[in-house]
């Protein structure tokens, strides 16, 4: 017999997994949804429909979609004050991979990330020892400059509190062509399906080892399944600057969308102590 338990535990999975699903269902129609009204207006919006379509906004546009299942007739709400400074000089690399690099970090070594974002410096301790692929894979993109100019995507304020990253192409779909293993999925700081503020985990698919380069930040406590390899832990002051973002809020009012702040990675460094 199932307990409430775990009967809470497979709802909040499903709920997660549907709110996957409908960003994907919306990223489609709201391409043939622009490319009709690019059909009939002709070139007098093609300039509009070309903002609209780049990365962020067609974020905001998943996140239009499912703040109307929640409040039909709410407006977009006014964005508070971007608390950050302007992005460095340079583009984002399009690079990508076949398959997932050897592993060639030293497993019992300390590794640090260093997120130098517009928004201030976010250092993260990684798990070398418990999650070597994870870890491995991120030095790896690092030294590619996979990271540097990449804006942070997603912010999410109602149910769980995470900045998540790691996308060049900052719609929430891209990778960097190869996946990588769960690890790390019973790690100890994780108790009854909560990932507590400060823990850094890779994003994936809702699949089993479909990690790629996304990962996020949790600034707040948060209940999740524990489906999402815990690789780091953010400092103290690296905290204090993801309070910030959080507090400049996301671009939707319903809880779940492009962050208010403009979350850029300058550069993103991986060090060896």
């Amino acid at each position: 017999m199932v307990s409430q338990e775990q009967r809470r535990r497979q709802l909040a999975r499903e709920k997660f997994l549907r709110q996957q699903q409908r960003r994907t269902e919306a990223r489609r129609k709201s391409r043939i949804r622009n490319s009709v009204i690019a059909s009939v207006l002709g070139v007098v919006l093609v300039g509009s429909l070309a903002l609209y379509t780049t990365g962020t906004l067609k974020q905001d546009d998943d996140k239009t979609n499912a703040n109307a299942e929640v409040t039909p007739s709410a407006s977009a709400p006014s964005k508070a004050p971007d608390p950050c400074d302007k992005p460095a000089e340079g583009k984002v690399k399009s690079e990508t991979w076949k398959k997932e690099p050897a592993v060639a970090i030293d497993k019992s070594a300390k590794y640090t990330l260093k997120l130098d974002t517009t928004c201030g410096a976010i250092d993260v301790a990684l798990k070398a020892s418990a999650a070597p692929h994870t870890v491995n894979s991120f030095d790896f993109l690092a030294k590619k400059g996979y990271f540097d100019h990449s804006k942070c995507h997603r912010l999410t304020t109602n149910g769980i509190y995470v900045l998540q990253c790691g996308d060049p192409t900052g719609t929430g779909t891209g990778g960097p062509g190869y996946t990588i293993p769960d690890e790390n999925l019973k790690d100890k700081s994780l108790k009854d399906n909560i990932y507590p503020a400060g823990t850094v985990a890779m994003a994936n698919t809702g699949q089993k080892d479909s990690g790629g380069s996304q990962f996020f930040l949790v600034y707040q406590d948060s209940q999740l399944p524990p489906s999402y390899t815990p690789f780091g832990t953010v400092s103290d002051a690296g905290m204090k600057v993801l309070k910030k973002i959080a507090d400049a809020g996301e671009s939707t009012g319903a809880g779940d969308g492009a962050p208010n702040a403009t979350v850029v990675i300058d550069k993103a460094t991986v060090t060896k102590s």
